[in-house]
């Protein structure tokens, strides 16, 4: 095939044959890029297009195995004559001359002489709370569950936790969570998870699990000493996740056990289970995990389906421990319900959580969805300033065509476990929804391309599982940002994420009028020096001694960051929240997120890294064993934040108008 051809084929199965660099430059995509994608997808050299549209651009339906109609948007689509509507409550009704019509919002089927097709009806946008939309603003904190310890907790920062958190004196207006999804103990990331459908049994509170009163007396002494050994692990410097699980599973075993003492749990645990999908699935992965562990693409060959004999026969054959996984997402469910009963309220989001932008290839995700994935593909980021040789984020990535032909129902899926007990969900690198960057198997990121999502559908998709769960939508937008991507995203009702690190209008920093209302305003990220170590100067000391910059790059990039902090300390005196002069770090943070209650923002957030002024940011992308990223818990236990003078400055600052 000529290369012309070979573009024009790419372009049309919504492979990008050349895109804008970071700096601006056009990059041509190499033929050999372009064959690897195509056949990843198992594009048709004849088929019309299945990728995504650039943003704005309406949806095709023709051909498309999916429909999916907004409220409010009539479609120009003609529907085969004899069509049929079958709602997803079972009811058939003839279809509207124009979709929706009054068609209920929902998943639906529309079923026609020549087959059926999906149909999702979705709302005009995201939901949004009356009270936001009303003018209201709220002020929360965003947290590592993990880093939250007290002096109740095993090693690692739980539900219970949380629950006091969002029950404190600060009494704040949401908790903006690191992502719960599910990853074994050996994996720190919480943005590499196993899961994203399931959460992580670490954040289990124990002594709050109901069958520890049922426990024998051996076993309540057994379970007071495992407290003791897990408390313990809260005096170490860095988190300890294989230990803290250790001490937690054998408790949590116990439970389980003590379970069939208790009737009434019993039949309720059965109850929840029969409804909940996809979890015997779940559960009996895990049990295969514990027999064979790590990489499911090393099982033997009849255990790496999920809809072999062979897997559902070693369920059959291991029920025991199915079970128990089985019960710990029990558990999580009850702890989430309360956590988000201590968090919400009138007029507050309560907890929102965070859904990581993709899942380990090695993972139960990637092994119940492999049909639906890109063989050997790869996301990640091309080439820029700070990544000079672009980025590999060894996730993997759905073929858009095939998600389609199953109605989007994984990305709905993973959404409703995203919102479930949640009033809000941040979305992580929401560009996704419209592009992804692939890397072909073998390939660097320098030799990836980007590969288009039917972003239209998806959003759909989005706003359908936002307004059922009655959850608002926060996208980080934050980085490169395909033109027109915010725009469309402020019209879905999903609020924009801006950092004060970022932000920057004519002539300098944005001034705090100048920030868009539909927003989460922020000074920083998980990924970002905190304000304190921004300030002293400790995080560029410590990219320096773990050569994150290069030694002869020191100086300079320390004469720049005075500079931005000369410039930051004009713009805080500016907005009246820093007197001329003052430069003390725990007055110039807590100016810092004065000047975020100043602005329009519907939702401020601070991390509790700010509010104990710790220097250490939680994560430096691009490091693993250079230092301990995801491991590091704040310098200050949950029952003594409260007490802390730089705690209830923040919270002061945070509460201005």
């Amino acid at each position: 095939m000529r290369v012309e051809e070979l573009r024009r084929l790419a372009e049309a199965n919504g492979v990008s044959s050349r895109f804008r660099l970071a700096n601006g430059r056009w990059n041509q995509v190499r033929p050999e890029t372009l064959e690897a994608v195509l056949a990843a997808m198992g594009a048709d050299p004849g088929a019309p297009a299945t990728g995504g549209a650039d943003p704005g651009a309406p949806a095709t339906p023709a051909g498309a195995p999916v429909l999916v109609a907004r409220l409010g948007r009539e479609a120009g689509w003609a529907l085969p004559a004899g069509s049929l509507v079958v709602l997803e409550s079972g009811e058939e009704r003839a279809p509207p001359a124009r979709l929706p019509g009054d068609l209920p919002l929902g998943r639906h089927r529309l079923v026609h002489p020549g087959g059926e097709r999906r149909l999702v009806v979705a709302p005009e946008a995201c939901h949004l709370p009356d009270w936001l939309a009303g003018g209201g603003r709220a002020r929360g904190w965003a947290a590592q569950l993990y880093a939250l310890r007290s002096r109740r907790s095993w090693g690692i920062g739980d539900l219970g936790d949380l629950a006091r958190l969002a029950g404190g004196p600060d009494r704040p207006d949401f908790v903006l969570l690191s992502p719960l999804h599910h990853a074994p103990p050996t994996d720190d990331s919480p943005y590499y998870p196993s899961s994203r459908i399931f959460h992580n049994p670490l954040y289990l509170e124990v002594e709050a699990v109901p069958e520890v009163e049922a426990l024998p007396a051996p076993g309540r002494e057994r379970l007071a000493g495992l407290a003791v050994g897990g408390r313990a692990l809260t005096a170490e410097r860095l988190l300890d996740r294989v230990a803290a699980w250790r001490h937690k599973d054998e408790a949590l075993r116990a439970c389980w056990e003590a379970l069939r003492l208790r009737p009434e749990r019993l039949a309720a645990f059965e109850r929840w289970r029969a409804t909940a999908t996809d979890l015997e699935e779940f559960a009996g992965f895990c049990a295969l995990q514990r027999e064979h562990p790590g990489d499911w693409h090393a099982w033997p060959a009849e255990l790496r389906h999920p809809s072999s004999a062979a897997v559902a026969a070693w369920r059959a054959a291991n029920s025991g421990e199915v079970g128990y996984h089985a019960y710990l997402q029990w558990l999580l469910d009850e702890q989430l319900r309360a956590a988000a009963r201590r968090a919400g309220g009138a007029g507050r989001a309560g907890v929102v959580n965070d859904l990581a932008v993709g899942f380990d290839p090695g993972g139960f995700d990637a092994w119940w969805m492999q049909d639906l994935l890109a063989p050997g593909v790869t996301v990640g980021a091309p080439p820029d300033l700070l990544g000079p040789d672009g980025q590999d984020w060894a996730l993997p990535a759905f073929v858009p065509g095939r998600l389609a032909e199953t109605g989007y129902e994984p990305f709905a899926r993973t959404l409703r476990a995203g919102m479930a007990h949640a009033g809000g969900l941040r979305l992580d690198h929401v560009m996704g929804l419209f592009r992804l960057f692939w890397i072909p198997p073998g390939a660097s990121p320098s030799e990836g391309t980007y590969v288009r999502y039917p972003a239209d559908d998806l959003l759909g998709v989005l706003a359908l599982e936002s307004h059922r769960a009655r959850a608002l939508v926060i996208g980080e937008d934050l980085g490169t940002v395909q033109e027109g991507v915010r725009e469309r995203l402020a019209t879905e009702r999903v609020l924009s994420y801006r950092l004060v690190w970022f932000e920057r209008g004519r002539g300098g920093r944005r001034r705090a009028a100048r920030y868009p209302r539909l927003a989460l305003a922020a000074v920083t990220t998980h990924d970002l020096p905190t304000a304190a170590g921004w300030l002293r100067g400790d995080d560029l000391r410590e990219l320096a001694a773990i050569g994150v910059v290069a030694p002869d790059q020191l100086a300079a990039q320390a004469e720049a960051q005075e500079a931005e902090r000369a410039e930051l300390f004009r713009l805080l005196e500016a907005e009246g929240v820093l007197e001329e002069g003052e430069r003390s770090v725990d007055e110039v943070v807590a100016a810092l997120y004065a000047f975020l209650a100043r602005t329009p923002a519907m939702l401020v957030a601070a991390t509790l890294e700010d509010a104990v002024l710790s220097s250490e940011r939680p994560n430096v992308p691009g490091t693993t064993t250079e230092r301990p990223n995801w491991r590091i818990p704040l310098p200050v236990l949950l029952e003594d934040l409260w007490d802390l003078p730089s705690f209830r400055r923040l919270v002061a600052a945070t509460k201005r108008q």
